[in-house]
């Protein structure tokens, strides 16, 4: 097992709480946010402690994660996400999520991440233009559905982290 796994399986937790706490009350806590920041910081330590042979040429190669890398993903899905609130297609959690997330994917996965956004994205917007199923429509999640349905409000961030949790899976199980 590397020593990133801990800290990756910690951030799976955390993503999975704000995906949570967004699709329950529209909200995704700062202390979630900051403390997958940290979570990131303790995995950039980890990889900067335990130097692997080969890592230079890993790095220049584009292969193993880079903290410039990360730190470039990081911020354009920040900016890209605070636009998005700035003209009101999307929350302000939802723009603070994108950047912990940033750092965890990495640039280098930031082209699978994006191609499973959009695909997670269209997935949750079929559910919610779906008619239900009548014997479903009293089960809780499904009842919180026809509740986002009626605002029009989309909890962006059950989408983000679900396409990360994918990504995230590859880089530190999978992979």
């Amino acid at each position: 097992m590397s020593a990133e796994l801990p800290i990756a399986i910690i951030a799976a937790g955390l993503m999975i709480y704000a995906a949570y706490e967004d699709f329950t009350r529209w909200k995704i806590p700062n202390a979630v946010v900051l403390a997958l920041v940290a979570a990131y910081a303790a995995l950039a330590l980890v990889r900067w402690m335990t130097p692997q042979e080969g890592d230079v040429l890993a790095e220049l190669d584009g292969m193993r994660p880079s903290l410039y890398g990360d730190l470039a993903a990081g911020l354009l899905l920040f900016l890209i996400g605070f636009a998005l609130w700035m003209i009101g297609m999307m929350g302000a959690g939802d723009a603070k999520l994108l950047f912990p997330v940033g750092l965890f994917v990495g640039w280098t996965l930031l082209l699978p991440f994006a191609v499973l956004l959009t695909v997670f994205g269209v997935l949750a917007y079929l559910l919610l233009k779906l008619p239900i199923p009548l014997r479903l429509q009293f089960v809780p999640g499904v009842l919180r559905l026809d509740e986002i349905r009626k605002t029009g409000k989309v909890p962006y961030g059950v989408v983000i982290v679900g396409a990360a949790l994918v990504v995230m899976y590859g880089t530190y199980v999978g992979g």
